[in-house]
């Protein structure tokens, strides 16, 4: 076998892993250039050594970036071993240290995604390697579990019970991709031991202020001990929710397109409709104009004020508000 890993060290992590891109073959194409988020923790390092062995089967290039988000003192350290570990592979990276407050994990992830896309324009200056370039991140079915838990704690609607996508469009110009999101923490462990790659583990992930930790560290351990495999239950049910997402979604877009002029929601249209219905497409209509998720609680008081008065206005975050009158539902900045 004339590839980058012999057929003798070719292992059923591989072979998993391979089967992914043999039956979707639009995940990540032939030929395409992968900037992947390398943290040097288990998730990242796993992803990055099996893209490395059967890169060659897909005709990939692999690109590397890490992020020094200054978190605690080994950071620069590790920055360094990842830089190493990915030099005598002849893997190009490229890393960013954090000069700005980014002291939450979601100012951390807004971060290091306007870093990577701006790292993949300077990689990729073509306009064609552009559209063949895809960002790479470790997440997992343990991350699925924990996001799927925080939402349902938040007071999540149905698509934010839905998990993380497997594929979006990060900031209208790349495609991200989660292409181990089949495998655990459990398998990525495993996974760098039989490969014998290295770890470097970043110690706030056991930092317990940090309420994904505290959900990972504790509750899903705990669910596991009561009931062995939650893990991989939990993430069944969220690809059942997936599915039943995108059926509502698109069913939501026929039903916004018959209510829906340039003024807005009719209002008529939308008050002979029934409750639930209501909140599902007032839902996905500030979906589209206001950046941040609601909860379904927000969402219901908006049903209910604006079938009880003729008019009126909520606020929402960063100066946006939902207006309505006696015709039309709209949202304004």
């Amino acid at each position: 076998m004339t590839k980058t890993r012999s057929k003798r060290n070719w292992s059923h992590w591989h072979h998993q892993f391979h089967k992914e891109f043999l039956k979707d073959k639009h995940l990540i194409p032939q030929g395409s250039n992968l900037l992947i988020s390398v943290s040097g923790g288990q998730d990242s390092m796993a992803l990055l050594s099996l893209c490395v062995d059967i890169k060659s089967y897909h005709n990939w290039s692999i690109y590397v970036w890490h992020g020094d988000h200054k978190w605690h003192e080994e950071s620069k350290e590790f920055a360094s071993q990842v830089k190493n570990f990915c030099m005598n592979k002849n893997i190009p990276i490229y890393i960013d240290e954090a000069n700005i407050d980014i002291s939450t994990e979601e100012k951390a992830r807004d971060w290091r995604y306007k870093k990577l896309c701006e790292k993949a324009d300077e990689i990729f200056l073509e306009k064609e390697s552009k559209l063949k370039t895809y960002i790479l991140t470790g997440h997992t079915s343990t991350d699925n579990a924990e996001t799927f838990l925080l939402n349902l704690a938040r007071g999540s609607n149905y698509a934010g019970l839905s998990g993380i996508p497997k594929k979006r469009i990060l900031m209208n110009k790349y495609n991200l991709v989660r292409p181990i999101l089949f495998f655990s923490r459990d398998d990525t462990y495993k996974i760098c031991q039989s490969l014998d790659v290295p770890i470097w583990e970043d110690p706030s992930n056991y930092d317990k202020k940090i309420k994904r930790n505290l959900i990972r560290l504790n509750l899903l351990a705990d669910l596991e001990k009561i009931y062995p495999g939650c893990n991989k239950r939990i993430n069944i049910f969220i690809g059942k929710m997936n599915k039943y997402h995108f059926e509502q979604r698109d069913l939501c877009e026929l039903a916004l397109k018959a209510c829906s002029s340039q003024e807005g929601i009719d209002r008529e249209i939308f008050l002979n409709l029934g409750f639930e219905a209501r909140s599902t497409i007032l839902n996905n209509f500030i979906k589209k104009e206001y950046p941040k998720q609601l909860s379904s609680k927000v969402i219901e008081d908006f049903s209910v004020k604006i079938e009880n008065k003729d008019r009126g206005k909520m606020d929402l975050a960063k100066e946006f508000k939902i207006v309505w009158n006696k015709k039309y539902i709209y949202i304004t900045s």
